[in-house]
């Protein structure tokens, strides 16, 4: 038997579009309580990973990378544990992560905007930004370290929360042909 229906579950689906824009609003506005509250979800990944690494490699015997495992469960305990016991330490290192990886980019762009015969000034533009970006977060620790993860949290979120939101309303006048 068929029928159908309007968009079934959309309210499910505009409720956490809407609770995603909340979040983000909220971790844009209160930073540093963001970035502490991704520091202890990051920190508790890594000992959840770290546990199960070490457990794998203590009684999963015979395999070739046993060594790597067990090596590779401590750094991930170690780093998750000073991210929960010591969540400004961890934001620090979450930041410098990323000043690491943007000043790598920039760098990358630079060389290929030098390399490229179509436009270069733009490739080359984008590799000076990243690398200004890089110097700007550098230039304002520790209070960037404070910050700046809470706010790249609530951008994404915001950013999630308006693209669900959409995905409702557009769902919600969507006929579902349902098959019983």
């Amino acid at each position: 038997m068929a029928g159908s229906a309007r968009g079934i579950g959309w309210g499910w689906i505009l409720a956490y579009g809407i609770a995603s824009l909340i979040l983000g609003a909220l971790a844009i506005f209160m930073p540093v309580p963001a970035t502490f509250a991704a520091t202890l979800v990051a920190g508790a990944y890594l000992i959840a990973a770290g546990i199960f690494s070490l457990l794998a490699g203590v009684f999963g015997q015979g395999h070739h990378g046993r060594g790597y495992v067990i090596l590779f469960g401590a750094i991930s305990l170690i780093a998750g544990a000073i991210m929960v016991f010591e969540p400004a330490t961890g934001a620090l290192s979450l930041t410098l992560i990323l000043v690491i990886w943007l000043i790598a980019r920039g760098v990358l762009e630079l060389i290929w905007g030098v390399r490229f015969t179509h436009r270069r000034g733009l490739m080359i533009a984008l590799g000076v930004v990243n690398l200004l970006l890089a110097g700007y977060i550098i230039y304002t620790i520790p209070l960037s370290a404070l910050t700046l993860p809470g706010i790249v949290l609530g951008i994404s979120f915001l950013f999630s929360g308006a693209t669900w939101t959409m995905f409702a309303i557009e769902h919600r006048g969507e006929r579902v042909r349902i098959d019983l």
